[in-house]
């Protein structure tokens, strides 16, 4: 008895869903500030804005810890005016994207890496977390 491999566009299912996950971002969080919108050369416009992400654990007292990181966040194109419209420091939101990584020079001349996540889709989950 021969068994065939499950296949998506001829290639084995195994490596097809493995192409698909490199790369991928995953964040839900919170908007650290409000986004920054910047428009470009011929037309094109980019959002850039920071995001926290809360995990917590308990430490070996038993206290709740929360360690919280943050995260660039890169909007293109029609998601940066999604971006403009919707977003907005303290709202809970969701994004999926790319890592990617870059360097520059500052003003002193000195080398700077950054990583950051150039987000493909958005979202929005709550409320502003600082609405009164």
């Amino acid at each position: 008895m021969l068994i065939y491999p499950i296949t998506e566009n001829s290639r084995p299912l195994k490596l097809f869903i493995m192409s698909t996950l490199r790369n991928k971002v995953q964040l839900i969080g919170n908007v650290g500030q409000d986004p920054t919108i910047t428009d470009l050369d011929k037309g094109k416009r980019v959002a850039r804005f920071t995001m926290a992400t809360n995990e917590h654990y308990k430490n070996n007292q038993g206290e709740r810890v929360t360690n919280t990181e943050w995260h660039t966040v890169i909007g293109w194109g029609k998601l940066a005016d999604i971006i403009e419209g919707f977003v907005t420091k303290g709202k809970e939101i969701a994004i999926e994207g790319k890592l990617t990584s870059r360097s520059y020079e500052d003003k002193e001349g000195n080398k700077r890496y950054v990583t950051e996540v150039v987000a493909s889709e958005i979202l929005l989950l709550g409320g502003n977390t600082n609405e009164e």
